[in-house]
């Protein structure tokens, strides 16, 4: 294995980007509710991140958790999402939209891509949940996007790695496939070696415990824990890949 990689780690505030960047993350896709599968972040948090980190930062575009489907009120919300983070300077956005039946809603992406001009788009994993990943990925090509966010149609990425490497070998240079979920350090230079791909996303969710002292009786044993990220881990989810390459 050789050749440049690409660490690509989803964030869901300020402290936990702080982190992903220490540790050498390349890019970030920031996030909001994580355990939804992400939504749009803050125009603040994005705002302040594009501030102090001197990394591409790629806020999600999606309203809600749940399904991909979504009423022309719920675009109009996303447009307005991704002519802000344009206006801010975001390098790109990350989205993705189905039909009813699972295909591609090609007309929503469409009216996403114009919008992020000139920033780029990364389409999410509404591609995991789509009917024929094959049409998908040439749908996605012909729209304009610059990279899918994948574990293959399967839970986690290691387990989708045989249509992982499928898609990246009919894709070629055209368009980028990003490996996510279920991304570790343990496991991330087998699955460089299963798919051929250069870009990986992880969002290695560690508990951050509250540092406040004193809670009302009622809520001592409730939920004072957020979920964040450790520079260290997102250090050696890199180190592991660095050195698979240099075998």
């Amino acid at each position: 294995m050789h050749g440049e990689y690409i660490i690509e780690i989803a964030t869901s505030d300020y402290t936990s980007t702080r982190q992903a960047v220490l540790g050498g993350a390349d890019r970030i896709e920031l996030c909001t509710n994580l355990g939804e599968g992400g939504t749009t972040p803050s125009y603040g948090l994005i705002k302040k991140c594009l501030e102090d980190f001197d990394v591409p930062v790629y806020p999600i575009i999606r309203i809600r958790g749940g399904d991909f489907l979504y009423t022309p009120e719920e675009m109009a919300c996303m447009l307005e999402d991704v002519r802000a983070c344009s206006q801010l300077g975001c390098k790109g956005v990350v989205f993705g939209a189905l039909n009813r039946d699972a295909t591609i809603d090609t007309e929503a992406l469409k009216r996403i891509v114009d919008a992020a001009y000139p920033m780029k788009v990364t389409f999410h994993r509404a591609f995991d949940r789509c009917r024929d990943p094959l049409e998908a990925l040439e749908q996605l090509i012909d729209a304009g996007c610059e990279r899918i966010l994948t574990s293959g149609q399967a839970l986690t990425a290691p387990e989708g790695a045989g249509l992982i490497r499928n898609l990246q070998e009919i894709a070629g240079q055209r368009i980028v496939i990003l490996p996510g979920s279920g991304v570790r350090p343990d496991n991330i230079a087998a699955l460089a070696l299963a798919t051929g791909c250069k870009e990986f996303h992880a969002s290695l969710r560690s508990v951050a415990g509250s540092t406040m002292t004193c809670f009302p009786a009622a809520f001592t044993n409730g939920d004072n824990h957020h979920y964040s990220v450790k520079a260290a881990d997102v250090t050696a989810l890199k180190a592991a890949l660095t050195h698979a390459a240099q075998q």
